[in-house]
């Protein structure tokens, strides 16, 4: 390859990693607004259901956090050029450090930043990757509080979405099908949490989600909408191919 080309080829990368790098750090502030809103969710002396209730505006923030998590997710699993790219920005790096170089985007993304940032965007659903580890660690490091405190609040706002699709008297106030992606895409994002965070996971008998009309309610939709979310499902849970998931449950995901 030229020098030529291969400047245009690195001019045209380094806007791209730039953005690639707002997008890792946007993640980790994402990792502590969400354990932030689920302290303030699952806080004694309020149940799960009464903290929804009293704190509505904190729940859609909740919700909107995820909607953009399996959004963002969707369009990175349907652009290989992301990582192919970020391959070609590392090797440029590591190649000018050999030659004792430093190109001026390096100041912006450098070596230690990039390293981090591979790790990220290796993950198939990166910010939903975060978000899982995310609610993981909060449950890890808040003993005290019981972990069905954090897991009904996720239950509860999965049995929400799935009543709001579902019902057609609820349905029918949807204005457009961007209200109903919002509720699909906020019922995924909950379950795969509460199958990250829950002992036995969301697919098990004594599951508190129900997990046969979640899957049922995403496959009434136009399969092109909703093959992402159902994806995201069979691929991004923990507990899907245990023992206690039902084989009616297995049938419905293949």
């Amino acid at each position: 390859m030229s020098f030529s080309i291969r400047w245009k080829a690195w001019n045209a990368v380094c806007p791209l990693v730039a953005k690639l790098k707002r997008f890792y750090e946007f993640s980790l502030r994402l990792e502590n607004a969400l354990r932030s809103l689920l302290e303030a969710l699952t806080s004694p002396p309020y149940a799960p259901m009464q903290h929804l209730e009293r704190e509505q505006a904190l729940a859609k923030q909740f919700a909107e956090i995820l909607h953009f998590t399996l959004s963002f997710d969707e369009l990175k699993m349907t652009n290989p050029a992301i990582q192919n790219d970020f391959s070609y920005y590392r090797r440029t790096i590591s190649r000018n450090r050999l030659n004792n170089q430093q190109l001026d985007a390096e100041n912006e993304v450098n070596n230690e930043m990039a390293n981090r940032m591979s790790l990220f965007y290796a993950e198939a659903t990166p910010m939903l990757k975060t978000l899982s580890n995310a609610t993981t660690k909060f449950v890890s490091e808040n003993k005290t509080l019981p972990i069905e405190d954090t897991t009904d609040c996720l239950s509860t706002m999965a049995c929400v979405c799935r009543v709001m699709l579902e019902t057609p008297e609820y349905r029918c106030r949807f204005t457009n099908t961007d209200t109903m992606l919002f509720c699909m895409r906020v019922m995924v994002g909950v379950i795969i949490l509460y199958d990250h965070v829950h002992p036995v996971g969301a697919f098990a008998k004594t599951s508190k989600i129900d997990m046969k009309g979640c899957i049922k309610v995403l496959k009434e939709q136009p399969s092109n909408s909703v093959e992402g979310l159902l994806n995201a499902l069979r691929y991004t849970t923990r507990h899907l191919n245990d023992d206690s998931t039902s084989k009616q449950i297995r049938a419905l995901l293949q």
